[in-house]
This record gives structure tokens, sequence and C-alpha cells, in this order.
């Protein structure tokens, strides 16, 4: 398999210097500008393996994507979309408000599971969970 040989200019080469000498990068951030000065020296990748301790895909896919859309792409991770709020600000509130009122007759204070069940009673709360309450109580308090 033919080996990609990477040569960043001297302007990548400041601006590589700078990222890994100054401001708070991730571990990955990092591992990935060591591995791109790496591969600009020629080093072959099982050292750069050993030093850095990362896998042979890791040096291919920082490789890869420096090939393919330049230095910053291939240090920063690309933002993921997630998954969609699945409860509002409005429901959240609903619940919160309801832990503040008093509590159910034959009781001294909200468990989670009376919590839960009363919420699970309101139109848009009917399938929360009690792991959900519990996080949202948890910001709130």
């Amino acid at each position: 398999m033919r080996r990609i040989v990477i040569k960043l200019t001297a302007a990548q080469r400041q601006t590589l210097s700078a990222f890994r000498s100054k401001g708070c990068h991730s571990a990955r951030e990092i591992n990935r500008a060591h591995i791109l000065a790496a591969l600009d020296r020629g080093l072959e990748d099982e050292p750069i393996v050993q030093v850095l301790g990362v896998s042979r895909v890791v040096i291919w896919r920082t490789r890869s994507a420096f090939q393919e859309q330049g230095l910053e792409y291939a240090l920063h991770d690309v933002a993921r979309p997630g998954a969609p709020r699945q409860y509002l600000t409005p429901q959240e509130a609903e619940v919160v408000a309801l832990a503040c009122a008093p509590a159910p007759e034959g009781r001294k204070r909200w468990t989670l599971e009376t919590l839960t069940a009363a919420a699970r009673q309101r139109p848009k709360l009917s399938a929360v969970s009690r792991e959900t309450i519990r996080q949202w109580l948890k910001k709130t308090a």
C-alpha cells in the first residue's frame, strides 16, 4: 500500500506549533497536532503509534482528513447533530412546579415515583421517564 506523504507549508507549521503550545484544546486535538507534525517530519506510523499511544486508524484518519480538507478540518472535531430535545422548557417547568406544589394526599413529600406518576397524567408528558424528571429536578435545585 502506497503511503501518503504529508508536507506542511511554513504557515501551516507555524499554526501547528502555536496550536500545540498555546490555548486550551482537547486531548484528541493535541494528538492530531502531534500526528501531523510527526508526519511532516517524515516519521513512519509505528513510532507515532508507540509514542502517542494511538492506533494506526487514528493516524490514517488524521492524514486523510488533512489531505481532503486541510489543517483546520484535520485538527478539530466536526460538530455532531445529536438528538433533538424530546421535552421543551414549558414541560420541564410544569414538572418542577408540580414538585414545588404540596405533596399528594397521604404523603409528606413528593418522591420520584409519585412525581413521575403525576407527570405522566399530563397531556404532553405521558411518556416521561423517572430519570428525565430526576435530571430536571437536579438541574433546577
